[in-house]
């Protein structure tokens, strides 16, 4: 199978395969949280401040990550690192949750299965663009990616470190794992598992602590198939100590709000997200004509 870039042209606009793929992460992610405000009878726009934070501090976060890994430009078109950009959100989010007056821990558990979600979405976006993609394969769903980024050429894959015999022609195109195919479908699984334990009865947080450990393991395994330059210590990269980092983090979080907890976390819900409920008696928009008696006005008339 050869895939080539997916970009549309609008005029003299270019839009990439990735691109949209990202704005349909950010948009489901949003959606996600809705859902589950209304379904708690909470304030939905909070959805919506989630998802700016998000997007403001996760692409600041992933160009510092990759200006600190490789030196490149920040203004560049390119160039965005998950863990920068997962980091760079969480540090939005959890400003935009202070700014809201809402217990971190409970925006940590709404996000729990949008960021699998959008996770997954934008893999679909690697894909598209032929984007962080595995090692050379042999199996039937192995990848071409003439057009890559880099195309999976013979000698660009010796630069992430891959060995082939002697001789072979570094301008082939060598068919390599779908890792992001891969990642999207693990990533989806995860997101199903998420959702359904929306109403678990431990601490606040609970769910989030099982994000990052559901995160971090998949990640880590799947670096194993990666095609990559920054490997050390026989073979392990950076995006793997990360993941270390994320289990140990989920770990602990789990073991500290394993207690069951005597309400739901729809019970749980922070006061500064209720929704505004009118006065008693008060008219809502568009339920009186422009100069017509009030209820109590029209009543005292009827007795005179």
């Amino acid at each position: 199978m050869t895939v080539y870039p997916l970009v549309l042209h609008i005029g003299s606009l270019s839009v990439t395969g990735f691109g949209l793929m990202m704005m349909l992460a950010f948009i489901m992610s949003g959606w996600a949280i809705q859902l589950e405000l209304r379904r708690r009878g909470l304030d939905e726009e909070y959805a919506a401040d989630i998802v700016i934070a998000a997007v403001l501090g996760g692409l600041a976060g992933a160009k510092i990550w990759y200006w600190i890994l490789t030196g490149g430009s920040l203004f560049s078109r390119g160039g965005f690192v998950w863990y920068g950009g997962f980091l760079g959100g969480v540090v939005g989010v959890i400003f935009n949750s202070w700014r809201r007056r809402v217990p971190i821990a409970f925006t940590a558990d709404l996000v729990a299965p949008a960021l699998t979600l959008g996770y997954a979405i934008g893999r679909v976006g690697c894909f598209v663009v032929g984007d962080d993609y595995g090692r050379p394969s042999s199996l039937p769903w192995a990848v071409r990616f003439p057009e890559g980024l880099p195309a999976t050429t013979v000698n660009n894959l010796q630069a992430f470190h891959v060995a082939f015999p002697a001789g072979t022609n570094p301008a082939d195109v060598v068919a390599v794992h779908p890792t992001q195919v891969y990642e999207t479908t693990l990533m989806l699984l995860a997101t199903a598992w998420l959702w359904k334990h929306r109403d678990h009865r431990h601490a606040t947080g609970w769910l989030f602590a099982c994000y990052l450990i559901i995160a971090g393991v998949e990640r880590f395994a799947i670096e194993f198939l990666r095609a990559k330059d920054d490997r050390f210590l026989d073979g392990f990269t950076v995006a793997q100590a990360t993941s270390v980092g994320l289990i140990a983090i989920g770990v602990y979080l789990l073991v500290r709000l394993r207690a069951p907890s005597s309400v739901g976390p729809a019970a749980l819900a922070p006061p500064s997200l209720a929704k505004q409920a009118l006065p008693s008696g008060a008219d809502l928009p568009g339920d009186r004509v422009p100069g017509a008696p009030r209820p109590k006005e029209h009543e005292r008339s009827k007795e005179r």
